[in-house]
């Protein structure tokens, strides 16, 4: 058996995603156990965990209610071919899943990442049309400065520059909306007051190419990997009124925000606007398994399936290892756990001494604005020499100092397990504070 905690032979096989490879492994910092709040570096250091990992483990790490229920499946069930085969657990977790959407999303398509969600839900979007004798909407639109993963639908209607400068321009016919980060949003707490009038794009891409050519619009409620954008007050509810009102889809990608992070279990319930389908990923499984799963409205599935012939494939589109038996027992075990726990009841609880810790640092000098919903929160910092020099060597700081987080840029993104305490609080910020106050 490998022991986890045995430092490597060698780093240089790794290519290590979304990293500075040269530099990590001439300094790496190697996890080599994790429990309840804490990693363990490859010194034996305990470093807390401001960001859930990468917003996945929601439930805190070590859970062995999830190891326990993957061993025992794993033992009887390895694996079913989920084309035209099928085991039990999926169709349990689907019906536990559809009694957490809201509104009349209560079918459930299994991916393997939240990227691979993202791009169902656009094909999804696509084969809901021509099924309605509607193909010729194909036209897909997403946001500026949103994240949707790293395949190439999700890359398209994204609208982070580094990540598709290299790639191309991606699918055909995207469009984007202007995002909402706006001057006049600086350290506000929770939602702004301005900026809904910015819903209103989709309103002018109807107006120059037509509502009969776009097929969705997917957005993040609160945009997470570029700094928590909070949605503006009645932003969301405008693109939903849009969409009813030209045919389009309206889909959230709630890979981040999903399962509590908002203190409800999506987004869509702490805004009260119902999407046509909700991705979602990370704390599906707490992050112990990849999975993630795109949760479509009755209309959809219905329109797909009858459109069909009675024995023919209605949707041809699917992975090998959707649904697969050990990533839908650790889906059963997480979902447990939240209910056992009142996970999601417990963030809501411990939101506003979270967003207290986290806008008491308005005054530090270096800190040039602050947002934050639920759990989930950004300082910006002031750039260096040129963009993100300061937040890698703040990355590597806060390591040091003992707490790991999510740096995008200059951004410092905090997103702790849903299980914190107080003094978890007063422990991430005080470091984080010791950081950037030497900055």
């Amino acid at each position: 058996m490998t022991e986890i905690s045995k430092m490597p032979n060698s780093l240089e096989e790794f290519w290590m995603p979304f990293t500075a490879n040269r530099d990590f492994k001439a300094n790496p910092r190697l996890i080599t156990g994790a429990k309840g709040m804490y990693y363990t570096t490859h010194r034996g250091d305990k470093v807390i965990d401001g960001s859930s990992g990468l917003f996945c483990v929601a439930a805190g790490h070590g859970r062995k209610e999830i190891a326990e229920a993957a061993r025992s499946v794993l033992l009887e069930l390895d694996y079913c071919p989920p084309f035209q085969y099928a085991h039990p657990l999926s169709f349990e977790l689907s019906r536990r899943l559809a009694a957490l959407t809201p509104g009349d999303l209560n079918h459930i398509f299994f991916s393997n990442s939240g990227s691979e969600a993202v791009d169902s839900s656009l094909k999804i979007a696509l084969a809901y049309h021509r099924a309605k004798g509607e193909g010729q909407r194909s036209r897909l639109v997403g946001r500026e400065l949103a994240y949707h993963g790293v395949n190439f639908g999700g890359l398209s209607v994204a609208g982070l520059v580094n990540n598709t400068r290299v790639f191309g321009p991606g699918l055909p016919g995207t469009l984007h909306l202007r995002h909402t980060r706006l001057p006049e949003h600086r350290f506000v707490r929770g939602q702004p007051e301005t900026g809904a009038e910015l819903a209103d794009d989709l309103q002018r891409f109807v107006d120059l190419h037509g509502a009969d050519t776009i097929a969705a619009c997917i957005v993040e409620p609160i945009a997470g990997s570029v700094g928590v954008l909070v949605p503006p007050k009645g932003y969301l509810k405008r693109l939903r009124e849009i969409c009813d009102r030209h045919g389009i889809l309206l889909i959230f990608d709630e890979v981040i925000c999903g399962f509590g992070r908002t203190g409800k279990q999506f987004a869509a319930d702490s805004f009260g606007v119902v999407p046509d389908m909700i991705t979602m990923a990370k704390a599906l499984t707490n992050g112990v398994v990849p999975m993630g799963a795109v949760a479509c409205s009755d209309r959809i599935y219905e329109t797909i399936t009858g459109a069909a012939p009675e024995t023919a494939i209605e949707l041809f589109h699917g992975y090998t290892y959707s649904g697969c038996p050990v990533a839908a027992a650790a889906g059963l075990a997480t979902r447990d756990i939240f209910e056992r726990e009142g996970l999601v009841e417990r963030a809501a609880k411990m939101a506003p001494a979270f967003l207290d810790a986290l806008f008491a640092f308005e005054e530090v000098p270096v800190v040039t604005n602050i947002r934050g919903y639920g759990l989930l929160g950004t300082i910006d910092l002031a750039p260096m020499e040129s963009p993100g020099v300061r937040g890698y060597a703040v990355l590597q700081q806060l390591y040091d100092a003992g707490v790991m987080v999510k740096m995008t840029g200059d951004s410092i993104l905090v997103s702790p397990p849903l299980i914190l305490e107080e003094s978890h609080i007063e422990e991430i910020f005080g470091k984080i504070r010791g950081v950037i106050e030497s900055h």
